[in-house]
């Protein structure tokens, strides 16, 4: 009996191991050539293979998602063609990572182009692009969204005229601390910084309210250092990045690096920047280009300052968001315009890529996440 219950035993042991090795992914996209709106994948890191196991239907472009700090919701704003923008949430069946629709809400504002979640769990902030304006939202215990508790509108401008015309505001990104958001506006060369209300999901300008780049830059993304000491944004119009210093006590960020280079040196088309991520470990920086069609790599200092090492093609076209695994390993690209997901393996020491040969086909992909662990 001994030999056949330890025989059982590890049976077990193997089927825990092959399923730990597959893990979720949610992808948004844009609802053009034959999207169906969400798509949830299975990733095999044995295998470094993305197997599609659901799409959720959504026509309105849920082009940008975030996970709930607690993995059992998603989150996805949708971007048209009604005038005022949505948000909408899904619950996650964790068993399987399989989404279902739960509601959604007005964000009083038009093209929603980025969502996110305070680490309480218990606000969401969605950034109207065509608006210019950030909403505030309050998660109830089940997961839904309620109406928007605060919001707040921007105003100027930019010199570049076709795309400064008004505020656009990109993105809002939490604090390491959860005690403030910084909302990129790219029509006015701002990283707008507010104080956050988690008990009544409000906010308000902070200190130093804000922190400004060089005029025409235009902020897209901005993340920060695992240390929480320094961060990062994205210059979309100049495709540059800009490095800042922050001060835990009042938010403040000061401007160490602006206007740093992220296009090939060898590269004269246009070009977009795009999204930014910094891996597990805080030693290297990637910065995705639309036109290069490349991923800028950076080496971080002790300093927070940045050293460009390389740029890795990705293979698709029109990289928009990407994703680094968790673990490090792994370096996921969303393509708007090739349709497909491609994927690297990381080297942590050098912070390079290899591309694995496996892409995935997913129309008009956008953003790509990976379920919390």
């Amino acid at each position: 009996m001994k030999p056949f219950f330890l025989s059982i035993l590890a049976g077990i042991s193997l089927m825990a191991q092959a399923q730990s090795s597959k893990e979720i992914m949610y992808v948004g996209t844009y609802s053009v050539r034959g999207s169906e709106g969400i798509y949830v994948f299975e990733f095999d890191r044995k295998t470094g293979a993305m197997n599609q196991i659901q799409t959720v239907s959504n026509g309105k472009n849920p082009s940008f998602l975030a996970i709930h700090p607690s993995g059992n919701y998603l989150y996805a704003v949708n971007e048209g063609p009604d005038k005022l923008g949505g948000a909408s949430a899904y619950s996650i069946d964790k068993a399987t990572g399989k989404l279902r629709f739960l509601n959604s809400q007005s964000t009083l504002g038009s093209g929603p182009c980025h969502v996110s979640v305070d680490k309480t769990g218990k606000t969401a902030f969605v950034s109207n692009y065509g608006g210019g304006s950030l909403a505030v939202f309050p998660i109830e215990a089940d997961g839904k969204i309620s109406a928007a508790s605060d919001s707040v509108q921007d105003s100027g401008t930019g010199p570049n005229e076709k795309r400064q015309e008004k505020p656009h505001v990109h993105s809002a990104t939490i604090a390491p601390d959860n005690r403030f958001v910084y909302v990129a506006d790219l029509g006015t060369d701002k990283l707008n910084i507010f104080a956050i209300d988690p008990k009544t999901s409000t906010v308000k300008p902070a200190s130093t309210p804000y922190a400004s780049v060089k005029p025409g830059s235009g902020p897209r993304h901005f993340t920060f250092h695992p240390n929480g000491k320094y961060g990062y944004l994205v210059e979309e119009l100049t495709s540059t990045v800009a490095t800042f210093s922050r001060n835990a006590q009042t938010g403040a960020l000061t401007l160490l690096e602006d206007n740093l280079k992220t296009l090939p040196d060898d590269f004269t088309g246009q070009n977009t920047s795009a999204d930014i991520h910094i891996d597990p470990s805080g030693k290297f920086l990637y910065q995705s280009n639309r036109g290069a069609n490349t991923l800028a790599i950076f080496s971080i200092s002790n300093d927070g300052k940045l050293t460009k090492i390389g740029d890795q093609p990705t293979e698709g076209k029109t990289p928009r968001n990407f994703l680094i695994d968790p673990k490090g390993d792994f370096i996921f690209v969303a393509h708007q315009d090739s349709d497909n997901i491609t994927i690297f393996k990381r080297d942590q020491r050098t912070g390079k890529l290899t591309y694995t040969g496996q892409s995935v086909n997913v129309p008009a992909a956008v953003c790509v996440l990976m379920a919390n662990q």
